[in-house]
């Protein structure tokens, strides 16, 4: 018994002292590439041709936006998009975002807008994109709703190439107008 004992001690020890050693060695290796602090400030450049929405000579964006006001969603004439896209310089960094109005949406909602390489600054590329709820035409369903992202903004990320693949189109929505207001819940 006194055997099993000590056989046990030492192996726990041996165990430990692995355990220290192994600490020493992580704590080392951690202070030499900036110590416990944040890791050295390194930019890294990004690939403007791989992230640029613009890739092609000409973007499009299609979609329909509705007035909710009954059981059946109708179409809302006049209505307005707008697209808002972040951009960056030559050297990869961010500037001013880039935002258009799409023209008024038909008769059966539907909206269709280009947007070319030639109207946009030099040098500036478009990253991310996304189409947000501007104007309603209408006196009564004039109140955005977030169904589809037409609040916070409905991403711009799938698109299919079109016209001899110059032209990358994307589709958002559909998006909706409503009478009224959802009630804000307060907490209480």
């Amino acid at each position: 018994m006194a055997m099993a004992l000590t056989n046990s001690f030492s192996a726990l020890i041996s165990l430990l002292l692995l355990l220290f050693s192994l600490h020493d060695q992580l704590v080392l290796s951690s202070a030499s590439d900036g110590g416990y602090g944040p890791k050295p400030y390194s930019v890294e450049k990004p690939n403007l041709e791989k992230d640029n929405i613009l890739s092609t000579n000409t973007i499009a964006i299609q979609g329909i936006v509705y007035c909710k006001a009954g059981p059946k969603p109708i179409p809302l004439e006049g209505a307005v998009v707008r697209m808002t896209c972040e951009a960056v310089d030559e050297y990869g960094f961010e500037t001013a975002p880039f935002t258009f109005l799409n023209d008024a949406t038909d008769e059966k909602g539907y909206f269709f807008s280009t947007l070319r390489r030639s109207e946009i600054a030099e040098k500036r590329e478009l990253k991310e994109c996304k189409a947000f709820l501007e104007l309603s035409p209408s006196e009564t369903c004039n109140v955005p709703t977030n169904v589809n992202k037409g609040i916070t903004g409905a991403l711009l990320s799938s698109y299919r190439l079109i016209n001899d693949n110059s032209i990358k189109l994307f589709t958002v929505g559909p998006l909706f107008f409503t009478t009224q207001p959802n009630s804000v819940y307060n907490g209480y």
